[in-house]
């Protein structure tokens, strides 16, 4: 891990500047390739858009997609909560003093160690989808509070996540009501449309799904619930835009002001508060001709930082530092010796020599996350820059 001064966080998503280039060859030269460029300048902005397209929502940045440090630091500095899913992110947010009732533990399905961890932290709030689950927690029903998990399916996401969790609203109210026999409190509900969603459709259908299990809890009863997490999955912009996050979230926002005044609302973005914050650097190891085609072969790839191409289906722009207008069918494999490792089969590139170096944006969520050793080519290094907000270095 390393730091430098240098911004990129203006850049323009298309050709590189002469400042990024800058940016780019000094990293280079400092740290040598491949690297990973983490701006907490862009993490910032990306936080307080959201934060204002949601201005009557906790935001609890999900740590799965980039559990770095610097991110959490920036984000804790910034007013945020999180959210954890394992025991290794309790033990991240706990290193960079995160206070517990900041957090809440959202895995649908935890071991009884899972669960003693962040109840020793001092997180209290977790997440159950049946009735196997919420029996888990009767040697601590005195310590914690449950939002019940309901499933919305979403075959327009990158990752339908109700596939695997979730329950139906009948079921929803079977758990409400065995927790309540159990003595176990409730607090609310929660859902998650799944990742790099595109409409705003699902979310409202799903507050206003949840809206009808909150009025037959009241009305078979049970304690009224206080609280409903809308998970996360606003989307960004990779090969193609995607609705801004103001308008994008106006349908929500609308949906969310249906609910009673007492309800608590939280969400867990993720891919939207890092995906544009980190920029992947690459170098050309070595080329060859191959049916017409010139293959470059990088120092990262599918099983390195390239790896949401395999896990996440991302498209993440690319570009080159040599910016010769005059371009060639190619190839961009990865470093290892496996056939499956290959970046981008059909691009046009300029002609490039060993050394040369490609540059990827959007590259924060899920790829340093999910990236491996295999082969022993070790993972790219990451670059943090603008820890400290330029705002206040300019006060300085």
């Amino acid at each position: 891990m390393a730091n430098s001064a240098l911004d990129f966080s203006a850049f323009s998503p298309s050709a590189l500047s002469a400042e990024e280039t800058q940016l780019i060859e000094a990293s280079v030269a400092q740290f040598g390739a491949p690297l990973l460029l983490l701006d907490c300048d862009v993490v910032r902005q990306q936080y307080r858009a959201l934060a204002a397209a949601l201005p009557n929502v906790t935001l609890h940045f999900a740590l799965k997609p980039l559990p770095h440090e610097a991110v959490v630091r920036t984000l804790l500095a910034e007013g945020a909560s999180f959210d954890l899913a394992t025991s290794g992110e309790v033990d991240l947010v706990a290193s960079q003093g995160v206070p517990a009732d900041k957090t809440i533990h959202t895995h649908p399905i935890k071991r009884d160690s899972d669960i003693r961890d962040a109840l020793a932290y001092g997180c209290t709030v977790f997440v159950v989808d049946n009735l196997n689950e919420l029996e888990k927690f009767i040697p601590y029903k005195d310590e914690v509070e449950l939002l019940v998990r309901l499933s919305f399916r979403n075959a327009e996401a990158f990752a339908d996540l109700s596939k695997k969790f979730g329950c139906s609203p009948e079921l929803a109210i079977t758990i409400i009501t065995k927790a309540k026999q159990l003595g176990i409190r409730i607090k609310g509900l929660s859902f998650h449309v799944g990742s790099q969603t595109s409409s705003p459709q699902k979310y409202v259908d799903a507050i206003l799904a949840c809206k009808i299990v909150m009025e037959q809890v009241v009305a078979l009863g049970l304690p009224a619930l206080s609280t409903l997490d809308i998970g996360g999955g606003f989307p960004v912009s990779y090969a193609k835009q995607v609705t801004p996050i103001d308008e994008f979230c106006a349908p929500i926002n609308t949906a969310l002001a249906s609910l009673p005044e007492t309800v608590q609302v939280l969400a867990e973005p993720g891919r939207f508060i890092v995906a544009p914050a980190v920029m992947s650097v690459v170098s050309v190891m070595g080329q060859a001709e191959r049916e017409g085609k010139i293959w470059y072969y990088l120092d990262d790839g599918i099983y390195g930082s390239f790896s949401g191409l395999m896990f996440d289906e991302a498209n993440y722009p690319i570009v080159t530092v040599n910016q010769d207008t005059l371009c060639y069918p190619s190839v961009l494999a990865g470093p290892t010796c496996d056939s499956i490792d290959v970046v981008a089969e059909h691009i046009m590139l300029p002609k490039l020599t060993n050394g040369d170096l490609i540059v990827a944006r959007m590259m924060g969520a899920y790829t340093s996350a999910t990236a491996t050793d295999f082969n022993f080519f070790k993972r790219a290094q990451t670059v943090i820059l603008n820890e400290v907000c330029i705002a206040e270095q300019k006060l300085g």
